[in-house]
């Protein structure tokens, strides 16, 4: 029966009362709601619908600076001295093609005790890759790395935040957790430092709330924020986020204040020795 006879008759069934309208719908339906289930995977930073993610510290005092999109010799040089100034260490996820124009920035980072991740080696949408494009993506950006380091990377995030059934378990087959997190308050956009500024004051909202007897050595639990920033743009190298670094130096002392400690991922992980 062809599709046109195949509607017709079942219009006729529904008239006659012989069949539930909703029974037609409901393919639709379910197309929909898989689309909206994909979707909520793909890209919300707490889905583990495409395999597990962390997304947060474990500890309130502890907060979890991370940047996207570099090595940028614009301006990742002038973060290294404002984070080594407040003693604050962080986690930088690079982009293995600025890898490879900027090793030596790469071994700086790691040099002042900071922690360095994959971030893919071109920064593409994996959600539209392949198993093999997305591997592809991960090892360029793995050896890169490695090489420039000294010692393979840990930690991943992927681009955009966007995963696919594919994205994770090709991470973890170079050894790596992905991360992803708790604030993103979009530094790339074309705003004024201000604005960006109102949009990170979350993180002193979470301060005050969880941590009881701020600066002090009050018992704290619960977990903590993690933050991505971008002190690169991943479309060329040099990119400007004087913003982001402005942002920075109205927060920082404001967080130290609220008993904040700056650490890298892999200390706000860490379980703490008995």
């Amino acid at each position: 029966m062809s599709c046109p006879k195949i509607a017709a008759h079942l219009q006729l069934l529904c008239e006659n009362g012989r069949v539930n309208p909703w029974l037609i719908e409901a393919p639709a339906a379910a197309a929909a709601a898989a689309a909206g289930l994909t979707a909520y995977g793909a890209a919300f930073p707490r889905a583990q619908l495409f395999g597990p993610t962390i997304r947060r510290t474990n500890s309130p005092r502890k907060l979890a600076i991370t940047f996207d999109d570099g090595p940028n010799p614009a301006i990742t040089p002038k973060l290294l001295d404002f984070l080594d100034h407040y003693n604050a260490k962080a986690t930088f996820f690079l982009i293995g093609k600025f890898v490879r124009e900027c090793p030596e920035l790469v071994q700086e980072t790691v040099a002042r005790g900071h922690v360095v991740g994959n971030h893919t080696e071109t920064h593409p949408n994996l959600f539209r890759l392949s198993p093999m494009q997305v591997r592809v993506e991960l090892r360029l950006c793995h050896d890169a790395i490695s090489h420039a380091a000294g010692a393979p990377p840990k930690w991943f995030r992927p681009p955009f935040g966007l995963r696919n059934p594919w994205v994770i378990p090709a991470a973890r087959e170079l050894g790596y957790q992905t991360l992803m997190w708790t604030l993103i308050p979009g530094d790339w956009r074309e705003k004024p430092a201000e604005w960006l500024i109102q949009r990170m004051l979350p993180i002193a909202d979470h301060a005050q709330r969880k941590n009881p007897g701020n600066g002090s050595n009050s018992p704290a639990s619960g977990t903590g924020d993690v933050l991505c920033l971008h002190d690169g743009t991943h479309r060329q190298l040099n990119g400007d986020r004087t913003r982001t670094l402005a942002a920075l130096e109205h927060w920082l002392p404001r967080w130290r204040d609220l008993g904040l400690e700056f650490v890298t991922i892999a200390e706000a992980v860490r379980t703490p020795a008995p």
